[in-house]
């Protein structure tokens, strides 16, 4: 079964004044398209690839399809992963803010760190938050591309993505205070059902 682009859960407008309109339409509605349609098209070849037992290309359409899987995995946790700043609340509540508690010290030196970690992401990708079933234990980590530098069998929870095209018309090469601003408006009811999911 194909791919398919999830639609936003609010308007393209809904996050201004800290991502406005233009970028999300954009962002959403051509970047994140492309990876879908990336995806299904080396998934495809791969398929082509199985029935004919000619895997020449192999290594290629392996790379395309972890580059752009990647990309469409992580814009789908994006998305929900925000909400208008009039919506949103400051800090987590309950279990996943007893486990930032535990993992990081204090909400705020969680903050310090996925800061810092998103900023210096070198060339394009992101800043993450994931879950580490393997010592039920949460980590900040960030990717280049899309699919570098991650972890194995851990469950992104919290994105950022820090690509350009998701913050230059508005920021320019300002990433910190992109970064800064996205604290605005993330939807942590959104990131502590991702957490809840993941330990189940």
């Amino acid at each position: 079964m194909a791919h398919e682009l999830p639609p936003l859960p609010y308007p393209y407008d809904a996050l201004e004044p800290y991502i406005d309109e233009q970028t999300m339409r954009l962002h959403h509605d051509i970047h994140h398209k492309a990876y879908v349609d990336g995806l299904n098209n080396a998934e495809a070849k791969l398929a082509e690839a199985r029935k004919s037992g000619d895997f020449a290309l192999v290594k290629h359409w392996s790379r395309e399809a972890a580059f752009h899987g990647s990309g469409h995995l992580l814009h789908s946790i994006f998305w929900p992963n925000m909400i208008p700043a009039s919506q949103a609340k400051p800090a987590p509540e309950g279990a996943l803010a007893a486990a930032i508690e535990r993992g990081f010290g204090s909400f705020e030196a969680f903050k310090a760190q996925f800061t810092a970690a998103s900023i210096a992401v070198e060339g394009s990708g992101w800043g993450i938050l994931a879950y580490r079933p393997a010592d039920d234990s949460l980590v900040i980590l960030t990717a280049e591309k899309h699919q570098n530098l991650t972890q194995w069998g851990v469950v992104p929870l919290l994105v950022l993505d820090v690509w350009e095209h998701a913050y230059y018309l508005r920021y320019q090469n300002r990433r910190a205070e992109y970064v800064k601003n996205f604290f605005n408006i993330i939807n942590w009811d959104d990131v502590a059902a991702r957490y809840e999911k993941a330990r189940s």
